[in-house]
């Protein structure tokens, strides 16, 4: 039986992060070919493969998930800034690449020796153009002025659907499938919906086995496992069978993209294969853990598999030895997050504890937002680095594979928090405990400036007419009123407090109610930011509304340590 105390939790990391991330979506930049967005928005990390800001707006997506089935009950603020990386996406800044790298890289001839040792073959040195260059306008395609309808670009329709899947799973509104404008050649606009995009990526995949181009010229089995994610939870959310196409690629995939050995594990993986020069760059034993983090939802056993020839290599799980880390601190980071999905235990305190070593995670003191600095003497948070990392302090073990395996479809039909003055007020716990017939939830001050003013909230959603009980830190709560058949609207404080809403009268209040929420966790303070306006309706449960039929009772007795 789930009960206020044992319901999950977002941690104050998290909480943290999630203030961050909002203030870069809330603020307002211009990702117009004559804008640039803000400097926080990562084109930076790994190059020159995903070194632009797109994946920033990709990355920030993933965590999304697993805190909207944390905190069920309550995901507004998620769906916002979900809805706001996705504006982002379909601009000139978000296909930069694809707008204005036409034809073979100019500078082929003087890349820097890193990028000939690990992505470029030696035959080929100067003459080739290296991953993360697209090539648009190449033969034998030629020009493509939509970066969504073209041959090649594979990744940038799979990684749209990916944001606009998980925006569905969390918001419930189909808003992205009215059509929209995607930015393409010399700032012409093509229009989309989303499901048009899932269409063209299925059947453009359906006709090439093989798998379709990333940049021009290459097959990448990285990006087309992350494109398959995408129609997991597209499928989840429209109960399709686009899914099949990535099933049936992944069988290509296991007898031409790789070699998995009896009892050795994964003994190589190819990077990119590139059928013009009919060439394919392989990566050794530990290339298949940036995959792993993809593969985990769609095949959990090729994931292992891969997952545990890299740790196994590289030695991350001896205690005895000291963490060595890799080229890119991406790898890395996949170890922690992948570790804890696992429930690799010792893999992931050895790669923690380095983590807080050499990655400098910390509070911001006037603000509350958390992050980690890298070591890099930068301004804000590194952002597709930290979007990464900050999985491993969200949700719990199996988190990431249960977003797409064990969705929670029933959270759009169940009492929904709503309307709460974020980031002013945050939400640690908003579960509603069917069972019990119970919406917990946990409040804190996001705003030490502002704690103890007067704030309220709506619960939606709820059994027409049925009897509410409220309670706060294990006291009936008076401070309540009915805004409509279905709702309710609650008056508190900026503060740190526990309510439980007993609804339809069938439930009883779980014997730990009263318990207070551990303050001592919380370190997160946010002040001086608008609050985020309310996040689109859900669906309502006709079959709860019908089911409803008493008058609203409650039993009033003011609680000195809630009182508004």
């Amino acid at each position: 039986m789930a009960t206020e105390s044992t319901t999950p939790e977002l941690s104050a990391r998290t909480r943290g992060w999630l203030q961050f991330l909002h203030r870069k979506a809330t603020t307002l930049d211009d990702w117009s070919r004559q804008g640039q967005p803000h400097e926080w928005w990562d084109n930076k990390s790994t190059p020159p493969v995903l070194s632009f800001h797109r994946f920033d707006l990709i990355e920030s997506s993933y965590a999304l998930n697993v805190m909207a089935d944390t905190t069920p009950a309550w995901r507004e603020v998620y769906s916002d800034i979900l809805d706001r990386l996705v504006m982002r996406y379909p601009t000139f800044w978000g296909a930069s690449d694809w707008l204005t790298q036409f034809g073979d890289d100019p500078d082929r001839e003087t890349y820097p020796e890193e990028w000939y040792k690990t992505w470029i073959p030696d035959h080929l040195r100067g003459k080739y153009d290296t991953p993360g260059w697209t090539a648009n306008g190449v033969q034998p395609w030629g020009l493509a002025p939509d970066p969504i309808g073209a041959a090649g670009n594979l990744f940038f329709r799979g990684n749209l659907n990916l944001m606009l899947s998980a925006h569905l799973y969390v918001s419930g509104d189909r808003k992205w499938n009215q059509p929209f404008d995607v930015t393409g050649y010399e700032d012409a606009t093509f229009s989309w919906t989303h499901d048009k995009v899932v269409d063209y990526l299925t059947s453009d995949w359906a006709s090439r086995p093989e798998g379709p181009h990333c940049e021009n010229t290459k097959i990448w089995p990285y990006c087309l496992t992350m494109a398959g994610l995408g129609l997991k939870q597209y499928d989840i959310m429209r109960g399709g069978q686009q899914h099949e196409v990535f099933n049936e690629w992944l069988d290509f995939a296991r007898g031409n993209y790789m070699s998995v050995g009896e009892g050795s594990g994964l003994e190589w993986l190819a990077a990119y294969y590139d059928p013009i020069v009919n060439y394919m760059h392989k990566g050794g034993p530990t290339s298949g853990l940036g995959m792993a983090f993809y593969l985990l939802p769609q095949d959990r056993k090729m994931a292992e598999t891969f997952y545990h020839t890299a740790v196994e290599k590289i030695g991350w799980s001896d205690p005895g030895k000291p963490v060595r880390s890799l080229a890119y601190p991406r790898l890395l980071l996949l170890g922690v997050v992948l570790s804890r999905e696992f429930g690799d235990t010792q893999t992931h305190a050895n790669l923690s504890e380095y983590v807080e070593k050499h990655y400098e995670p910390g509070f911001d003191g006037e603000t509350g937002e958390f992050g980690w600095g890298f070591q890099l003497g930068e301004r804000y948070p590194r952002g597709q680095l930290n979007a990464l990392l900050i999985m491993a302090e969200t949700g719990r073990e199996n988190s990431w594979w249960n977003v797409y395996n064990r969705p929670n479809l029933s959270k759009f039909d169940q009492p929904t928090l709503e309307g709460v003055d974020y980031p002013a007020l945050n939400i640690s716990r908003a579960h509603y405990d069917q069972e019990q017939s119970v919406l917990n939830i946990s409040t804190l001050a996001g705003s030490q400036g502002k704690r103890g003013a007067k704030t309220s909230f709506r619960i939606t959603t709820l059994p027409a007419d049925a009897p509410i009980q409220v309670r706060c830190n294990g006291q009936n709560f008076e401070h309540w009123k009915r805004i409509s058949a279905t709702s309710i609207r609650i008056d508190s404080q900026i503060a740190d407090r526990s309510f439980q809403i007993l609804v339809s009268g069938n439930g009883t209040m779980p014997r730990n109610a009263g318990e207070q929420p551990d303050s001592t966790t919380y370190t997160a303070n946010q002040g001086g930011m608008q609050s985020v306006p309310r996040g689109r309706g859900t669906r309502r449960s006709a079959q709860a509304i019908a089911a409803a039929s008493s008058r609203l009772v409650s039993q009033p007795m003011t609680c000195p340590c809630c009182s508004t």
